[in-house]
This record gives structure tokens, C-alpha cells and sequence, in this order.
């Protein structure tokens, strides 16, 4: 018996020697894999050096001209900020939330790093979990989101060495500048933008929970887009905090107390014509990469105030009138279609743009109608007509006689046969057939409302808009000369050499005709139209930086007269809406034929502003009688008072060597001095218009 049992005894030794050897065979081979696999992934690693060097994607803010940002470009929207400008219940909610042994461990969790491993076993799969602050770091800069084991190997390696390498404070810093937080915020500063409309070293106990409570599923914690999740995970950072010792329980209780954020209109909604604008200006100077990577800081003329109030003011008008329109085509069977409106504003004194409104809806139509779009201006283009003929010795008590004209095209040019509607039978016999029905060889300008009224004054024309006297004017001082006047003060495109011209038959830009009317308000001081004040980049140095250019174009008597018969249009003629403004202003309507384009163009001392309604399609017509008074002039009105909104109320400077005197309005005669009228009173009847010399 006592063999048997050696002998067994034996076998048994035998075994567990064979078993040891195969556990420890195992073991070298696993260790030798391991040495081999982690040599392999050390030598792929990325240096935590260069972390140091390290750039993420920051985006290029836009600025308005009082420092207001408005909008951004960016791949990323981040702004990089030091960890004192964090604050500490940031700090502390961040820590709560993710990893409330940060400041105890060594940069790996064995807790958490064991249960994901029991995770990832009765899964089968590498799962999320157990990570640290630092390995959430590590793993945002320096790898994929790729869910493998090697990944986690190397997300513990570089851990550690960063661990080793960088501060607590230096490794958090680095996280709150990284991490996503939804709606295109990277970083908690870009996230405190966004969210609250503040820096982030403002943030309250509150708004610091709701943040830190985002970056484990931004989409699903977002304030914006789950109420309810995001409530629920912010009151569980606060209650993580009270239980640290970071908060008490009264400021729980407030906290608590706060509610979230709500959407708001993002202003840079407003803004796409202006930042379309500027990408198309800098895109090819700078390349995409610096426009939206690098951090730059570009700073704009533009007024988000005068901005803000363009847009509103056109929008409001238009769509009320599309809703008059949707009813009354309604009922005649016709179909609707969108209305398009076009505003832009410059500082008079500086060329500087203080807005632009490109179109109703950017996301529907990108074309700009403000600075791309070639339209008829109609008969805002006659103050250039009566600006020649007051430079080449008219005055604007220089009397025309407002009476029929009747040309006929005859060897290349337009010959005025009669001023006598009646003879038009006699004229027939002697004008071909096929001409009598073509507008382009008979012409005979009409005027709004088909009247005539004798004899008037040259200042009385322009406030009354009368086209057979500017048709007159513009035979007088030819159009050669109206030309010449249009380019001095900005018109850059084609103008048909023509006598059409001076009814505005010309296409022009709206960006163009507010920037002559600009000259005009200055005094005579052309001022090239810009965008840009300077560009900064990320360490803080001037790229470029725009001096206005400047050029006397004409004199400011000149300029002071051409403004004072514009005071009439608001005065006595079609912009009387403008009237409300409640301060000096001048400018003028224009309306194309068939109502298909209405104007208005005007300025104050300060600004000079204008207004294009219309249909893309230029064969559509905003409808009988809606002209630029109707339509334009009020939302040029609305929006001057409220871009103009706290600016002194100023009149235009009377310059040297002008004299005012009364005049009678159908005579051109000096009026006689004794009336009972004030001289604005006399001015708005008609019976006094203003008469100008100069005494050089």
C-alpha cells in the first residue's frame, strides 16, 4: 500500500513541476509579447514634449468697430485661456464630475482602470470608462476616439509621461482649453461665449456646473437641445461638489435655484453677408487655413447697433407688405414670391461701412445684393444730373420749362423734334412704319402722375422729381459731363452715354450710390469705402492695419447746394416719409419702370445710407404704384433712427461764400422779404424754395 502511494505520489509532483514550468513558460512568453508590444508602441508614441509647442485649431474672431465680437471663422471655435482666468468653482466642478482624485493619483485610476477591465471582459469589447482628467487629455490630443486595447496601452503610457512631465494645474489647463462642449465650443471659453454670453472667469456657481456637466456626451448635455439631461447632470455636479467639501449646502440650494440658458437669435445669423464678405476679401490673402485655424483677430468698421437695425428694418417692412401682396394676389389669382431687400450704410466722414444687408435670408441665397448686384436706379441718379449742372453755372433758381418732349432716334443719336403732344400725327408721317411701335427709336419721357407744370426752378425739379426738366438739364450740360461726375465720385460701372441717363437707365451697385451720396454729405471729400480697420494675430502683432484714403472730388459749396434741393425731395417731394426721421436729412427715390426696382439713397451729417427693393427676377414688378417713397424710403427712415440713436441731431455746415435768399418758386425771382411765413414753412409750401449764390 505504501508503494502505491509513492509511486502516485510521484505522478503527482511530476504534474504540478509540469504545470509550474508551463506557468512560467507562459508567463515569459507574455512578458516577452507585452516587452515586444510596448517597445513597438513607445516607438510610435508621440514626445509629451511636444505638448509644449502645441497649437491647437483657434478660430478668427470678428469685431465690430467698439470691440464687440459678432462673429467667428473656425474649424474649431476656441480661444486659448490661462488657468487663473478659470475659475475655481470651474475648477472644482470639472474635478467633481470627472475625476475627484485628480490632485491624488498619478494620472491612472486602478479603480476605475479595474472596473473597465471587468468590463471589457464580460463584454468581450473595449469599452469607455475608468479614465482620468490626464487620460482624458491624452487621449484628445495625442490619439483617436478608436475604442482598442492598444489604444488604451497607449493612452496609459502617455499618461503617465505626462504626469511626469507637467503640473497638476499645467495638465487641467491644458484640458479646459481642449475639450469639446457642443455647438462648435471648444474650450471652456468658447463654451461660456456661447452658452452665456460671458468670459469665463465671470461665470457664476451655476453656469459653472452646467459646463462642467457637458463634455461627457455634448449632445446629449446640451442645455440647448436636452433640457431635462442637462438639468439633471448639472444638479449632480453641484451635489458631487457639496459632498467634496468644495461647496455648502446654502450654495447648493441657490444653484439649484438657477435655470439654464435658453437659445437666443446667434447674432453672427445676422451678420453671413458681412462675414461671406470679408472671407471673400482675406480668403486669397491669407489662405484658408490662417483664416480659420490660426486665431487671428480682425476688427471691422461695422456698428452691430446700425447693423441690428438694418435688418430689422427691412425685414419688418417687407414682410409685412408680402402679406399685403400674398392677400391681394390671392384674390386676382397670382402667385407670390419673395421680395428681396438690399441696405448699406457709410460714415461720411471716413468711408467706413457701418452695415450691410446682402439679402433677406443668407442660407437661401448668398448673392449680396448690397454690393454685388447691378440694378436701374432710376431717378436716384438724377442729384449727379443737377450736381454737373449746378458746376457748370446753374443755380438752383435757374428756371425749365416742364412741358411734353418728343425725340426721335436718327443717325445714332436722339433728336428732340417737338415739345407739342398734338403734332405727334404730323411726326408720324414722316417716321417709318415699324419705328412708330419701337421704344427704341421714339421716345417720349413721361412724368409720375402724367403731369406738366409749366415753368419752374431747377430746385423744384429735383424736390418734385420732374423727368422731362432733368431730360432738359442733362441735353444742356450733356451726358459726357454727368459721366464725368458719376466717376469722381465712385460710380465705377459702364454708363451708357445717353440721355436715358439722367433718368437713371444706367445699372449701378447700391454699395456705389450710397458712397457718391456719402461724397456729397462730406462736402466734397470722396472717401474710398472699407471694411477693415486692422488684423491682429494670436500673439498679439499688427498684420495690417487701413488708413482712409481720401480725395477732394468737389468743392464744398458745390456739395452744399446739390444737399439743399435734396432737403426739398424730403421736403416737398416723394421721400416725405423720410420727414419722420426728425432730423436734417436729404436724399432722393428712385423707381424704375414697371416698379421692378425702388430706391432710396439719403443722408444726415454723419451717414449716408441706402435702400434697394426688388425681385431677383427683374421681370417681376413690386406692383402698381410702389415706388421708392413707398417702400424704401420707410425702411431707410427706421433704420437712420435708430442707427442714429444717441448721435447729436446736426445740420450740414453752412461753407463760405454762400448766401441764402428767398426766391419765388415759378418765377426763379427774389421773393418779397416781408411774409408771415418762417422760412421752413414757406420752404415746405413751395412758395419760397431756397436760392443760393456765391459770392466769388
Amino acid at each position: 500500500m505504501h508503494i502505491v502511494k509513492l509511486k502516485k505520489s510521484k505522478r503527482n509532483f511530476s504534474s504540478k513541476k509540469f504545470f509550474v514550468l508551463l506557468f512560467f513558460v507562459a508567463i515569459s512568453i507574455l512578458i516577452i509579447v507585452i516587452t515586444r508590444l510596448a517597445i513597438e508602441v513607445m516607438g510610435r508614441l508621440p514626445y509629451v514634449q511636444e505638448l509644449e509647442d502645441y497649437t491647437p485649431n483657434l478660430s478668427t474672431k470678428i469685431y465690430d468697430r467698439n470691440n464687440n465680437l459678432i462673429s467667428e471663422f473656425f474649424v474649431e471655435r476656441r480661444v486659448l485661456i490661462p488657468i487663473k482666468e478659470v475659475p475655481v468653482n470651474l475648477q472644482k466642478a470639472f474635478i467633481a464630475i470627472e475625476d475627484n482624485n485628480f490632485f491624488k493619483h498619478w494620472g491612472i485610476s486602478i479603480k476605475g482602470t479595474a472596473r473597465a477591465f471587468i468590463r471589457m471582459i464580460l463584454k468581450r469589447k473595449v469599452s469607455e470608462g475608468g479614465s482620468t482628467i490626464t487620460q482624458q487629455l491624452a487621449k484628445t490630443i495625442f490619439l483617436t476616439r478608436k475604442k482598442t486595447l492598444l489604444r488604451k496601452i497607449k493612452e496609459s503610457i502617455l499618461t503617465i509621461q505626462l504626469e511626469k512631465k507637467y503640473s497638476k494645474y499645467e495638465i487641467l489647463q491644458f484640458y479646459v482649453n481642449q475639450i469639446y462642449f457642443g455647438n462648435g465650443a471648444y474650450g471652456v471659453q468658447a463654451a461660456a461665449r456661447i452658452y452665456f454670453n460671458k468670459n469665463t472667469k465671470d461665470l457664476n456657481l451655476a453656469e459653472c456646473a452646467t459646463l462642467a456637466a457637458i463634455p461627457k456626451s455634448p449632445n446629449y448635455y446640451n442645455p440647448f437641445k436636452n433640457t431635462k439631461a442637462s438639468l439633471t447632470r448639472r444638479n449632480l455636479v453641484l451635489l458631487k461638489m457639496k459632498k467634496l467639501g468644495y461647496i455648502t449646502k446654502e450654495q447648493e440650494k441657490e444653484a439649484l435655484r438657477v435655470t439654464l440658458p435658453i437659445k437666443k437669435k446667434a447674432l453672427e445669423n445676422s451678420v453671413r453677408y458681412l462675414t461671406d464678405f470679408l472671407k471673400i476679401l482675406l480668403e486669397p490673402k491669407y489662405g484658408t487655413n490662417a483664416l480659420f485655424k490660426s486665431g487671428l483677430s480682425i476688427y471691422t468698421t461695422i456698428d452691430i447697433q446700425a447693423q441690428t437695425a438694418a435688418e430689422k428694418a427691412i425685414e419688418e417692412t417687407l414682410t409685412k407688405f408680402e402679406e399685403y401682396k400674398l392677400n391681394k394676389n390671392k384674390q386676382m389669382g397670382l402667385k407670390s414670391a419673395k421680395m428681396q431687400g438690399a441696405l448699406i450704410a457709410i460714415d461720411t466722414k471716413n468711408g467706413a461701412i457701418r452695415a450691410m444687408v446682402g439679402g433677406r435670408d443668407f442660407k437661401e441665397s448668398q448673392f449680396n445684393r448690397a454690393i454685388q448686384a447691378k440694378r436701374q436706379p432710376g431717378s436716384s441718379f438724377k442729384p449727379f444730373v443737377y450736381l454737373t449742372a449746378i458746376e457748370t453755372g446753374l443755380t438752383p433758381a435757374t428756371i425749365f420749362n416742364d412741358k411734353p418732349l418728343i425725340f426721335v432716334y436718327n443717325k445714332n443719336s436722339w433728336n428732340l423734334v417737338s415739345r407739342d403732344l398734338t403734332i405727334l400725327e404730323t411726326i408720324a408721317e414722316n417716321v417709318p412704319e415699324k419705328d412708330l411701335t419701337n421704344i427704341n427709336k421714339i421716345w417720349i419721357p413721361t412724368n409720375y402722375g402724367n403731369k406738366h407744370r409749366g415753368p419752374v426752378t431747377l430746385g423744384t425739379s429735383l424736390a418734385l422729381s420732374i423727368n422731362t426738366c432733368t431730360v432738359d438739364i442733362i441735353m444742356k450740360i450733356t451726358p459726357e459731363k454727368v459721366i464725368q461726375t458719376a466717376r469722381s465720385l465712385g460710380i465705377s460701372t459702364p454708363l451708357t452715354n445717353s440721355l436715358s441717363l439722367a433718368l437713371g437707365s444706367s445699372e449701378v451697385t447700391l454699395q456705389e450710390m450710397v458712397s457718391a451720396f456719402a461724397t456729397l454729405a462730406s462736402g466734397g471729400i470722396k472717401s474710398n469705402p472699407y471694411f477693415i480697420t486692422k488684423i491682429i494675430d494670436k500673439d498679439g502683432k499688427i498684420l495690417e492695419q487701413y488708413t482712409p484714403e481720401q480725395k477732394e472730388v468737389f468743392s464744398p459749396q458745390i456739395c452744399y447746394i446739390t444737399t439743399n434741393m435734396l432737403k426739398g425731395v424730403i421736403e416737398r417731394g416723394s421721400g416725405w416719409y423720410a420727414k419722420n426721421l426728425g432730423r436734417p436729412c436729404a436724399g432722393k427715390t428712385g423707381t424704375t419702370n414697371n416698379s421692378t426696382d425702388a430706391w432710396f439713397v439719403g443722408y444726415t451729417p454723419q451717414l449716408a445710407a441706402g435702400v434697394w427693393v426688388g425681385y431677383d427676377d427683374k421681370s417681376m414688378s413690386l406692383g402698381e404704384k410702389t415706388t421708392g417713397g413707398i417702400i424704401a424710403c420707410p425702411i431707410w427712415t427706421q433704420f437712420m433712427k435708430e442707427a442714429l440713436d444717441g448721435e447729436p441731431i446736426l445740420d450740414f455746415l453752412l461753407p463760405e461764400n454762400i448766401e441764402l435768399v428767398l426766391i419765388n418758386s415759378h418765377t426763379g425771382l427774389l421773393a418779397l422779404k416781408k411774409t408771415s411765413d418762417t422760412f421752413l414753412e414757406a420752404f415746405i409750401k413751395g412758395t419760397a424754395p431756397t436760392k443760393y449764390h456765391t459770392n466769388s
